[in-house]
């Protein structure tokens, strides 16, 4: 079951398998008591909660990663994602507001994406986590053999044709298009039905 999260600016999801639950990114650092109140509201409790996912380390997909992780959330950390876990910590510095604290990666489960749907199949989900670059290097996407696909920033492709060098963008979305998704997820867009 796919339960959208909005607190903020970036559409968060959380997934429930029969043996656990992803969360599919957060919002940006400072956002913590409005997530407390969006979950509360779909009565999803934090024990509910196995693993995190961000499908970028962009300022605002990470920003409450540590936090959920100092609550027993388990990071879920693609390796090719690992050298960008630090990407956003110099934006946040800047507000000392925020009080973000650092993702601490040595508390990650770090896997490739061959391996992500055994992971996955331990939550009772069954899907692959994919890389699809062409947003940044580090960006990945669920998708799910029900047909859900989550892409964070992934451009859509109805944008195709509004890009002269789109090669990239056109592989991520052959890639996911293999996987035959009926709905798309996006991180700052409506949802998108795929006939």
């Amino acid at each position: 079951m796919v339960t959208k999260l909005k607190y903020g600016n970036t559409n968060t999801f959380f997934i429930s398998g029969k043996d656990g639950g992803l969360l599919v990114d957060t919002d940006y650092a400072g956002t913590i008591s409005s997530f407390y109140k969006a979950i509360k509201e779909q009565n999803i409790r934090f024990s509910d909660i196995t693993y995190v996912l961000a499908t970028h380390y962009h300022p605002d997909h990470i920003g409450l990663i540590s936090e959920v992780m100092s609550q027993n959330v388990k990071l879920l950390l693609i390796d090719t994602q690992v050298s960008f876990v630090h990407f956003s910590d110099g934006i946040f510095e800047r507000d000392k507001r925020l009080h973000y604290k650092p993702i601490d990666i040595n508390n990650a489960t770090v896997i490739r994406t061959e391996e992500s749907r055994a992971l996955l199949k331990s939550l009772g989900l069954n899907g692959e986590i994919v890389s699809t670059p062409s947003h940044s290097q580090d960006s990945v996407s669920l998708v799910l053999d029900s047909g859900e696909c989550f892409v964070g920033d992934l451009e859509p492709m109805e944008y195709l044709d509004g890009y002269e060098l789109n090669e990239s963008l056109q592989n991520d979305w052959e890639r996911i298009k293999s996987y035959s998704p009926t709905v798309i997820y996006y991180a700052h867009a409506n949802q998108k039905i795929l006939k």
